[in-house]
C-alpha cells in the first residue's frame, strides 16, 4: 500500500458547513503523485469508528471520480455531522492518499477561524522591540489579530496602528493596555478599548508621558472619555464607594478577601465595558517573581465572574502558571461557571531570543477579522487557547472546539503560516523603509484569497 501525506496533495475546502452539498477540489501539489484516470473517493467520518469494514458502525461514502487534464479531481459531499473526515483516494484496491477535512455546524459555519494574542508589550513599556516591529513579526508567526498591552500605557497601541493606517495589511492590530492601579497588585487586560482606562488617571505613566494629551487616550477624535481625567480624591472616594457596598447587604465579601483591591478591581472592569474592551483577568498564577494573587482572591475571583475573560493561559514557560489556570478553569467548569477563555503570550521580546516568545495563543471563531467581531466572539465563548510551550501543543477549552482546533492546528494553520511569514516579513520590511506599500498589499490580498479557499462559510 502507497499512502502520501496530505502535503503531496491539495485538498480544498478544509473546512465546510455541515447539511450542505459541498464541491471538493482535490489536485497534486508536485510531480510526485500526479492524479490520472478513475479513482474511487472513500469519506469516512471519524468519529463513527474503526475503518474496518466489517463493523457496521463505520460510516462510509463511496464516490467515483476521474481526473481531468490537468490532473485535478472533483466531487461533492454532504457532511451530516460536525467533525473530522478521512478522504482516502483509491485506485483500484491500492489507497494512493489519506486527506482530511472538517464539518462544522452552522453556528461555526459563518465563522474564520483566527489566530491572535491579547496581551503583548513592546518598548512602550518595558518590551524589546517597537510597536510597528512587534506587529510584523507576529504576522511572521501567523497571527491574524493581536492587541499591543503596554504596562499602564495605552498610547504605544495607538503608534502601531497609526504606523499602519494607510496600508492594507493581513494582521488586524487592536488597541489595548494593561491596567495597573494603586491598591491592587491584579493585572488586568483591557483590549480592544476605544479609551484609555490607565489615562483617566493623571498618576499613571499613560497621563504622564503624554502631558495628559487626550489623542493618546482615546482611539480617534469621535471618542469621548466619560471624564477628562479623574482627580485622585474623586477616584479614591468612588473606590470606597465601592468597597462600602461589598461588605453591605446579604451576601457581603469574605474577610479573607482584600476589599480595597477587590473594588479597584470592580472600578477598572466597569470602566473598560464603557471603554467598549474586553477585560481579561490576567495570569493569578505568576509564581515565577512572587507576583502571583492569593488563591482565595482569584477562587473568589472566578466565582463572582465580574471580568470578560480569564487569561487560562498566558505568561511564561514552566508549568505551574499555565497548568493551575488550566486546573482553575476546569474546576469552575465543573461547578457549572465556564468562563470566556483567551490565551496569550505576555511577550516583553517577539523574536526567539525572548523564553516566552510564541508559547501561548487564542483561536478565536469570529464572523469576520474585525475590533468588534473578535471581541464578541470572545464573549460568547468562540475561543480555544493554544499551548505550544513544548514540542507538542496543547489546547483549553470546551470539548468541541478542542476538537476543531487540533484539525486546524494540524491542517490549516501549517498552509495559513507559510502565507503569513511572506506578509510579514513584508510587514517588516516596510517598517524598516526598505518594501513599498504595493508589496505589502499585494500579499495582504493573497492571505485573503487563501482564507477564503481552504475555509468555505455558508
Amino acid at each position: 500500500m502507497s499512502i502520501y501525506l496530505q502535503n503531496e496533495i491539495d485538498i480544498f475546502p478544509l473546512v465546510f458547513p455541515t447539511k450542505t452539498e459541498v464541491e471538493f477540489t482535490v489536485q497534486s501539489l508536485g510531480t510526485r503523485l500526479r492524479l490520472q484516470g478513475e479513482y474511487t473517493v472513500a469519506v469516512h467520518r471519524a468519529n463513527a469508528g474503526s475503518a474496518n469494514e466489517s463493523f457496521s458502525a463505520w460510516n462510509v461514502t463511496k464516490i467515483t471520480a476521474t481526473a481531468d487534464e490537468k490532473c485535478t479531481l472533483r466531487f461533492t459531499y454532504n457532511a451530516e455531522e460536525e467533525c473530522e473526515y478521512y478522504v482516502r483516494l483509491y485506485q483500484g484496491d491500492t489507497m494512493v492518499s489519506q486527506l482530511h477535512v472538517y464539518a462544522v455546524a452552522h453556528d461555526l459555519a459563518c465563522r474564520y477561524p483566527l489566530r491572535g494574542d491579547f496581551h503583548v508589550h513592546t518598548t512602550g513599556s518595558d518590551g524589546r522591540e517597537d510597536p510597528a516591529i512587534v506587529c510584523a513579526n507576529y504576522r511572521r508567526k501567523g497571527y491574524d489579530f493581536m492587541v499591543i498591552t503596554d504596562h499602564a500605557r495605552y498610547y504605544p497601541s495607538l503608534e502601531a496602528i497609526h504606523f499602519y493606517k494607510d496600508v492594507r495589511i493581513a494582521l488586524n492590530i487592536l488597541p489595548g493596555e494593561e491596567v495597573h492601579l494603586p491598591y491592587t497588585p491584579v493585572h488586568i487586560v483591557n483590549a480592544g478599548c476605544l479609551f484609555s482606562v490607565n489615562g483617566l488617571l493623571p498618576v499613571k505613566e499613560n497621563y504622564l508621558e503624554t502631558n495628559g494629551e487626550l489623542s493618546k487616550r482615546r482611539f480617534d477624535e469621535s471618542i469621548q472619555p466619560p471624564e477628562i481625567y479623574y482627580n485622585m480624591d474623586d477616584y479614591y472616594r468612588e473606590i470606597d464607594e465601592i468597597e462600602k457596598k461589598l461588605k453591605e447587604g446579604d451576601n457581603p465579601i469574605p474577610a479573607s478577601i482584600d476589599s480595597r483591591s477587590y473594588a479597584e478591581c470592580l472600578w477598572a472592569y466597569e470602566k473598560i465595558r464603557e471603554a467598549q474592551g474586553l477585560s481579561i483577568f490576567a495570569h493569578p498564577y505568576w509564581l515565577f517573581d512572587l507576583y502571583q494573587i492569593p488563591e482565595d482572591f482569584t477562587r473568589y475571583m472566578l466565582e463572582q465572574h465580574p471580568f470578560d475573560a480569564f487569561e487560562v493561559l498566558g505568561g511564561e514557560n514552566y508549568y505551574q502558571q499555565n497548568g493551575l489556570q488550566t486546573a482553575m478553569y476546569y474546576d469552575e467548569y465543573r461547578y457549572g461557571r465556564i468562563h470566556p477563555i483567551v490565551g496569550s503570550t505576555d511577550s516583553h521580546g517577539s523574536t526567539p531570543k525572548n523564553r516566552n516568545w510564541d508559547i501561548c495563543s487564542t483561536i478565536v471563531f469570529a464572523k469576520e477579522n474585525t475590533r468588534e467581531e473578535i471581541l464578541q466572539s470572545v464573549r460568547d465563548r468562540y475561543t480555544v487557547a493554544v499551548d505550544t510551550i513544548s514540542k507538542e501543543y496543547r489546547l483549553v477549552g470546551e470539548y468541541r472546539y478542542q476538537k476543531y482546533g487540533a484539525f486546524l492546528i494540524e491542517h490549516y494553520f501549517p498552509i495559513h503560516d507559510k502565507q503569513a511569514a511572506m506578509d510579514g516579513e513584508m510587514m517588516y520590511q516596510y517598517a524598516n523603509g526598505n518594501a513599498e506599500k504595493t508589496e505589502v498589499e499585494m500579499l495582504s490580498a493573497r492571505a485573503e484569497k487563501l482564507l477564503k479557499k481552504y475555509i468555505r462559510l455558508l
